[in-house]
């Protein structure tokens, strides 16, 4: 694990407290499973259930997720830190799938809910873009910026399909070069920019102005038309490219900074974001009430 911040932090569900970390390498939250045991069960020894329930995962086959469970030191009810076991949001989901409580049953059906639709993306592509635009909406963006931020992932697509062409490998190196390309038109990596205004696991773009959106656009769209052309062959090639065309970007930017007199790049973010627990709980409990809308409207 990479450098733990804030292992004291804290997040409500139900008015009930969930001990949380927040890894800032990997950019992970972890949360205390048997905080999260006692608000799905409502038992009154958590620890002894989860002890119970981990042997059943281990017996089930579940030996990957049984093995990468960490532990953290964590504030206790008595003032005091000791080793918890910790999971991160996909440990977590996976461990609520096997909890028998009526208050798991929003989480098991949003996630099979998110199962369905990956499978139906993967038939029909397209589908996964108009699910993209509905979500943006619900979150309270405007439609101008939304057709805006998929048009930026659309030029994003690009940039990686003419990487994966040069050889540049899935992973670490894209990020290494998207910081190029980042540090080149912003000043700034990616980790420095979101920790500028204030994210976490957050995605950086929806966080972004739309002259932000833009830039970044100018930039990676830049980024590929040069790659195409100089046709790079090695990494530092590559590099050398994601940074010329991160500082064609860049050199906009300043102009428009001279000409307006203030920053392109703020501190400013969307605000409007809900807790990821919070929005699964509520689009699942909607589920019922959207199925019966669909039934009614097949007998019309």
């Amino acid at each position: 694990m990479g450098e733990l911040i804030n292992t004291d932090a804290i997040q409500l569900f139900e008015d009930k407290k969930i001990r949380t970390a927040w890894d800032e390498e990997q950019e992970e939250w972890y949360f205390s499973i048997v905080d999260v045991i006692s608000v799905l069960t409502g038992t009154e020894n958590p620890r002894r259930y989860w002890s119970d329930l981990k042997r059943k995962l281990k017996k089930e086959g579940a030996v990957e997720l049984y093995e990468k469970i960490v532990q953290l030191k964590m504030l206790s009810s008595d003032g005091k830190r000791y080793k918890t076991d910790v999971a991160n949001t996909e440990q977590l989901l996976r461990i609520i799938q096997s909890v028998p409580s009526p208050k798991a049953e929003p989480f098991k059906a949003w996630l099979a809910r998110v199962g369905r639709e990956r499978i139906e993306e993967t038939i029909d592509p397209e589908q996964a873009i108009d699910r993209a635009l509905e979500t943006y909406l619900k979150k309270g963006y405007s439609e101008e910026w939304v057709h805006q931020r998929l048009l930026a992932i659309r030029i994003r697509n690009e940039l990686t399909d003419e990487w994966q062409k040069r050889g540049v490998e899935k992973g670490k190196e894209y990020a290494i070069l998207t910081d190029e390309i980042s540090r080149a038109w912003s000043g700034m990596t990616t980790r420095q920019y979101k920790k500028l205004k204030g994210l976490k696991k957050e995605n950086l773009r929806d966080n972004m102005s739309d002259l932000e959106l833009v830039l970044t656009m100018l930039a990676e769209a830049t980024t590929t038309e040069i790659s195409k052309t100089v046709k790079p062959a090695t990494f530092s090639e590559n590099q050398k490219v994601a940074q010329k065309g991160g500082s064609i970007a860049g050199n906009t930017r300043k102009e428009i900074e001279d000409t307006t007199g203030k920053p392109v790049i703020t501190s400013q973010n969307a605000k409007d974001f809900r807790q990821l627990i919070t929005d699964i709980v509520e689009d699942a409990a909607a589920m019922p009430e959207q199925t019966e809308e669909k039934d009614d409207n097949k007998d019309e």
